[in-house]
């Protein structure tokens, strides 16, 4: 299959606008009229040979004209340059063989490109293709060099400056006309071509075997030339090989082509030859045309060696810039395009859009077009996933498909990576501090983890899920991240990592994918992560389109400001646990562990000025703008030491009294603080106190205080007392009365179930989705996705991790109902979704249904939340539109 037919279809297809009616039949490429086609061809002729460019005028289509000619008739109405030649329609194919049709096509091509047969000045050959109704497989090879004699052959080689740039192509076309239309064996053609390497003595030997056992000579005429072409293009589509190949596509085995004659203009090869051409800079996806150019003559395959770059033509890309433009205007995508330059002048020979164009150039094609008017805002949103958005926002690891893989755990953190191993948060700090990329390998990561997390590159962990400690703090802060990797087992005392049979050592190199999950040895080349400028454009457009509010999920001021700048209104959810994390986790511990009152009360003294300095570092990022702050809410596994790390025996003994057998539901959240009831006071009057300290700045964020892991009507009562009395003690003693909104997060299922009379004492709900599932399902989010999860998926019990994407008919019914019983109570009351499915866009979607106020979601994905908000927001446009016709 051709080139030109691969690539004409989809524009044959696209409906393109054709000149007006009542145009004059002129071609664009050539004005040559139909009076003086009309003069040069019988009345016969006329009828059967179709200029490019006029075949919708005459009435027909592709099924008459083939794809290449429809393709062609497309070209020349948009006002583009192409290679001028004529159809031979699909039901008028054979009678290309007899000689006086072949004649009139010599002299109707002769006057479309203005030049003749055997003119030395400004030579002209033939070529001969063929097209289907529609893209195939198992077409003829095109037949070019059409008119070559052995006598013109030397002129035409010094016109173009070199041998081999004629004589290939020539041989391949004496080669097919002699076996399928002058009745030479093929086993003799192709034993005689074996020992004859150089292509003039191919030409050579065929055309003396042509003479000895051919039905009659190799013509020198060139209507006669043609015709016997279109005798071998026939004959080859008609051989047993071809009819097999179309019974293979399911196409008719008597499925008629068209045949297409086209001027092929000879000039010198350092301002003349062909080559292909997309649109836009891969890299930047900016308009510029990419592609490669051949000189010589153009033949069906490209040739066995690597073009020139475009800047290497005689007047570079400036030749493609204009058809290129048209042509993305009209197709409205990326285009790419087959061209042929003849002194220093462009001609298309095909153009279709890019089927897998690059999502840069999609992107960047996107905003300008409705920038230019010819694409409305919306459409131009839609053509834009927030799969895309993601894929633009994070580097990818760019694979050859020799990569040695290792293994494959669940996505936790979007991005790729490649670096050393090491075993430990200390050593990554170590050789990090020196410059070394690291890939933090652990069974399971702990809050005392982080520094090395965040010094890290990547993060590798052989258990958890995408809610697990490791996959949280790795969107947080926007490293890649592999959780729960199959058949990873650490020896940090041989320092080594087993994936199965494989050995990894602390030091060797490894490249992990976070969208995918896939885990490979060895360094990788990993593509620079950076959406062009226009997808902030988009960005915007898309969030004057969306009703849903987009948050982050962000515990320090450095990940507030990251938040802000990806488009963020806001914080919905600052965990402050993540607060006490790397060198702060001994002040949490200090409290949970005091040997007396007096020691807790020191230790809660501590926190809170730790707190306060967190707390005004925050709202003084936030501005003027929402924030949900959430109480204490960690499992006590995370903060104890582990076994054998306490401080002194007395310590170890108060430590082994905390632990528990099921951390994730015991001690935890809003339970802790009843225990401990100073816990939240302390917490919300460095609160309380940081947000006065910045008012008097002039920042007055919109401050919400949000009590975690409720169940009980009456715990959130006793919760909301402790931070009222905060309150009023911050009030009292500094004369500012904070205006906040009490919230509960809503993560049990009777939470769910009661929340009708929880929002009897909250202002604002936020849906803490990860919980919600765990404790719906009865999964254990750290332990269930590895194993079952990918289990159900393969059998078809799930389509996704319930973990990953919201659960519509459990936990989102949970949701809704939560929702509806809230507003019940309190018609006005705010409701968000802070979980990992904040920034899921089917979940979005989903939240979006149910008129949710905001979902929230780490920083890193709050772009593809954003366009996933817009994406649901015109998809309810559409179906209300759809709904009213």
């Amino acid at each position: 299959m051709s080139v030109t037919d691969r690539e004409a279809g989809p524009l044959a297809q696209a409906g393109a606008p054709l000149a007006p009616s009542g145009t004059s039949e002129v071609s664009e490429a050539s004005g040559t009229s139909t009076t003086s086609t009309t003069s040069a061809t019988s009345a016969t002729s006329g009828r059967i040979l179709v200029p490019y460019g006029q075949g919708r005028i005459r009435g027909l289509g592709a099924d008459e004209l083939g794809a290449h000619g429809a393709a062609m008739d497309r070209l020349v109405a948009l006002g583009l340059p192409v290679v001028p030649g004529l159809t031979v329609p699909a039901g008028a194919a054979a009678s290309l063989c007899e000689p006086d049709t072949a004649e009139a096509a010599v002299a109707l091509v002769e006057q479309l490109s203005g030049r003749r047969i055997g003119d030395r000045a400004r030579p002209l050959l033939l070529r001969l293709s063929a097209s289907a109704p529609t893209d195939i497989a198992g077409l003829p090879p095109d037949l070019a060099c059409l008119g070559v004699s052995p006598a013109r052959a030397d002129d035409l080689c010094a016109v173009i400056g070199r041998e081999d740039a004629l004589y290939e192509v020539w041989a391949a076309t004496v080669r097919m006309i002699a076996e399928y239309a002058l009745d030479v064996p093929g086993a003799v053609l192709d034993d005689a071509l074996l020992d004859t390497p150089g292509p003039r003595a191919r030409v050579e030997v065929l055309l003396s075997l042509v003479a000895e056992h051919g039905s009659r000579p190799f013509p020198d005429d060139p209507a006669q030339q043609l015709a016997l072409a279109a005798r071998a293009l026939l004959g080859r589509w008609d051989a047993p090989r071809a009819r097999r190949s179309r019974r293979a596509q399911r196409l008719p085995a008597d499925l008629a082509v068209a045949l297409h004659v086209q001027a092929l203009r000879i000039g010198p090869a350092d301002h003349s030859g062909y080559g292909t051409a997309v649109s836009r800079d891969p890299e930047t996806g900016r308009l510029s045309p990419r592609g490669t150019f051949f000189r010589g003559v153009r033949r069906s395959a490209p040739p066995p060696h690597t073009g020139e770059p475009l800047d290497r033509l005689a007047g570079g890309t400036a030749l493609l810039e204009h058809s290129l433009v048209t042509l993305e205007r009209h197709l409205r995508a990326p285009v790419s395009v087959d061209f042929e330059v003849r002194d220093d002048e462009i001609s298309l020979l095909a153009a279709s859009a890019q089927v897998r164009p690059p999502l840069r150039a999609s992107v960047c094609l996107a905003a300008d077009l409705a920038q230019e008017g010819a694409l409305g805002r919306e459409e131009a949103v839609r053509r834009v996933t927030p799969a895309q958005v993601q894929e633009l926002l994070h580097p990818q690891l760019r694979l050859t498909g020799g990569e040695e893989f290792l293994t494959r755990g669940l996505p936790a953190s979007p991005g790729a990576a490649t670096g050393a191993v090491v075993l430990s948060s200390e050593r990554a700090l170590e050789l990090a501090a020196d410059g070394t990329r690291v890939v933090l390998v652990a069974a399971e990561t702990t809050p005392a983890d982080v520094p090395g997390m965040l010094a890290s590159a990547a993060v590798l962990t052989g258990s958890g899920g995408v809610a697990s400690h490791a996959a949280v703090v790795a969107r947080g802060a926007g490293k890649p991240a592999v959780c729960g990797a199959e058949g990873l087992r650490v020896d940090q005392a041989a320092g080594t990592v087993r994936f199965g049979e494989r050995v990894v050592r602390e030091g060797d190199a490894v490249s992990l994918d976070g969208r995918t999950g896939a885990v490979y040895a060895g360094t990788l080349s990993v593509s620079v992560a950076g959406p062009p400028p226009e997808l902030s454009t988009l960005l915007q457009w898309a969030d004057g389109m969306r009703r849903l509010g987009v948050r982050v999920n962000a515990d320090t001021a450095a990940e507030v400001d990251t938040a802000l700048a990806l488009g963020a209104e806001g914080v919905g959810l600052c965990r402050t646990e993540h607060q006490f994390l790397g060198e702060r986790l001994p002040l949490i511990r200090r409290v949970l562990l005091a040997a007396d009152p007096t020691a807790r009360d020191e230790a809660l003294l501590a926190l809170e000025h730790a707190q306060h300095e967190d707390f005004h570092a925050l709202l003084a990022a936030v501005g003027n703008r929402p924030v949900t702050v959430r109480l204490l809410d960690a499992p006590l596994h995370e903060f104890l030491p582990a076994p054998g790390q306490a401080l002194d025996a007395a310590e170890e003994q108060r430590a082994a009294a905390l632990r528990e057998a099921n951390p994730m539901l015991g001690l935890r959240g809003v339970r802790l603080a009843l225990l401990h009831e100073r816990l939240y006071p302390a917490q919300a009057e460095a609160l309380f106190t940081a947000w006065t300290d910045v008012a008097a700045t002039g920042v007055r964020p919109d401050l919400e205080v949000m009590v975690p892991l409720v169940s009980l009507p009456e715990e959130l009562a006793a919760a909301a007392a402790y931070v009222r009395d905060a309150a009023a003690a911050v009030a009292a003693r500094t004369g500012v009365e904070v205006p906040y909104r009490l919230g509960t997060m809503i993560e049990t299922p009777r939470a769910a179930l009661l929340a009708g009379e929880l929002a009897e004492h909250a202002e604002f709900f936020s849906f803490g989705t990860n919980d919600l599932t765990q404790l719906t399902y009865g999964f254990s989010r750290d332990d269930v996705e590895r194993q079952v999860l990918t289990a159900y998926q393969e059998r078809g019990f799930l389509t996704a991790s319930p973990f990953a994407r919201l659960d519509p008919h459990g936990v989102g019914a949970l949701v809704d109902l939560a929702a509806e019983r809230a507003r019940s109570v309190r018609p006005g009351i705010k409701l968000g979704v802070c979980g990992e499915h904040g920034g899921d866009p089917e979940s979005i979607a989903f939240c979006d249904d149910l008129g949710l106020d905001y979902v929230s979601c780490s920083a890193h994905r709050v772009p593809v939340a954003r366009m996933a908000a817009a994406h649901s927001a015109l998809r309810e446009r559409r179906d209300e539109s759809g709904s009213t016709r």
